[in-house]
Formats: C-alpha cells, sequence, structure tokens
C-alpha cells in the first residue's frame, strides 16, 4: 500500500526545493500542487499562466482528491499542497489516509518572494491562516501534533532536519535526498516556468538568507497579519 505524504505549504517557502528532495529518493514518487487548477477555476484567482493552468490540470476537486487518494507506482507518494488552494468542499479532514506533514517560513521572507513575482494584496494568499486551522485539525484527528519544519532549519542543516521529519514521517531517511538533477523536473507543473528559475539552478539545498529583507509598509502589513499563525506553528518545529 501506498504511502501517502501530504506536505502542506505556502507559496514562496523552498516547498519545490522539499520536493526535488523526495522526488531524489528511489522509492518517491512527488505531485505538484494538484489543487491549483481547481483553486484557479473556483477562484478566478489572476496569477502567472491561470488560464494555461486551468485549461490543462483537473480543475474538480472531488476528482483531484480521488486521484490524491490512489496509489503509487513507488512505495511513497510525496504531495505538494497548498493550503490557500482549498477553497472548495475539499479540506484535510477528507484525507484521512495521508501522513501530513507542515513546511513553515518567516513571514517577511514569504512576503518578499512572494511580491517579487506576483501582486500582494491580502495575507489569505500566503496560507498562514489554512495551514495552522489544518494543523489543529489534524492534531485533533490523531491525538497528536503532525510535523512542522521551519524553512530556515532546513536550509541550515538539510541532513538533521530532514531525518528528523522522516522519522516523524515514519519512513527512513536516505542521504539522496540531499541533491538533485538541476533544471526543470517532468513532475514539475507548467507554472514552473514562471516561478521556479532559483530552484531549476539549483542542485542542493541552500544556505539560510543571513538577513531579512526589505518589505513596503503594504507588504509588511501582510506578513503582519500572518504573524500569530506562524508563530503558533513555530512552536511544534521539528528540531534535528
Amino acid at each position: 500500500m501506498t504511502i501517502r505524504i501530504a506536505m502542506w505549504s505556502g507559496p514562496r517557502n523552498i516547498s519545490t526545493a522539499m520536493m526535488r528532495s523526495f522526488g531524489a529518493r528511489p522509492d518517491t514518487v512527488v505531485c505538484d500542487e494538484p489543487f491549483l487548477g481547481a483553486y484557479l477555476k473556483a477562484s478566478g484567482e489572476r496569477q502567472p499562466m491561470a488560464d494555461e493552468i486551468v485549461a490543462t490540470m483537473d480543475c474538480d476537486f472531488r476528482s483531484v482528491l480521488g486521484h490524491v487518494s490512489g496509489e503509487a507506482d513507488l512505495p511513497i507518494w510525496y504531495q505538494k499542497h497548498m493550503p490557500h488552494h482549498m477553497v472548495g468542499a475539499i479540506s484535510i479532514a477528507d484525507m484521512p489516509d495521508h501522513r501530513h506533514a507542515f513546511l513553515i517560513r518567516t513571514p517577511e521572507r514569504v512576503a518578499a518572494s512572494y511580491a517579487a513575482k506576483n501582486r500582494l494584496e491580502r495575507p489569505e494568499v500566503l496560507g498562514y491562516e489554512t495551514m495552522r486551522r489544518y494543523f489543529e485539525m489534524e492534531a485533533e484527528r490523531t491525538g497528536r501534533p503532525p510535523a512542522v519544519v521551519d524553512s530556515d532549519d532546513v536550509l541550515a542543516d538539510p541532513a538533521g532536519t530532514l531525518a528528523a521529519l522522516c522519522a516523524a514521517l515514519a519512513i527512513p531517511f536516505t542521504e539522496d535526498m540531499l541533491s538533485w538533477e538541476r533544471g526543470p523536473h517532468p513532475e514539475d507543473g507548467i507554472w514552473g516556468a514562471h516561478w521556479y528559475a532559483s530552484v531549476n539552478a539549483s542542485t542542493t539545498f541552500a544556505p539560510p538568507p543571513k538577513t531579512m529583507p526589505e518589505l513596503s509598509a503594504e507588504h509588511r502589513a501582510v506578513a503582519e497579519a500572518c504573524r500569530a499563525d506562524y508563530e503558533a506553528l513555530y512552536r511544534h518545529r521539528l528540531v534535528a
């Protein structure tokens, strides 16, 4: 039976690098934001390549849920999910057979990175509120907090943090996760042409940034609106 891992992350949060890391495992297949098309169709959110994404993806939430709840060709199926995509009738509660984990990042870094690629006007598009709610739902369902990792910890100590994450997910850690092939990967969504330049140039995790980015007043307000949810999740983060 396939082990399905649902990694929940806001945008611009090394989520694609984490997908690369798991995709480098010989026992793992990955998929890239399978609910994105359904989200764009339901919400009408205008973002780069929206029309192409809707035209080429399954845009029915229940149909996508059926797919991601199925079996994979390898023992582990790592699924990269964005909590803010879940605007339909589907939620984490409909995925009880997945092993859920949460990838978080300091709101200032997320806001700055997102604003460099797309307009940033609302905290909802960064996903923190939904991610916290999903964390609490999963903790209540299972009776224990699900795994949380912070991107700065991953970048500062990839081997140690990924080993802790794998232990929490009850899968073995392998050093294959520490590097990957440069360039686009077949599993990438078509939106990678707009969003994935940095990760496509990489072959491993980069060192963590040494300074906080400068933000406009508008973007600083968005980051601050995410602060309480981020800190609530950060208290549960795994450490190597």
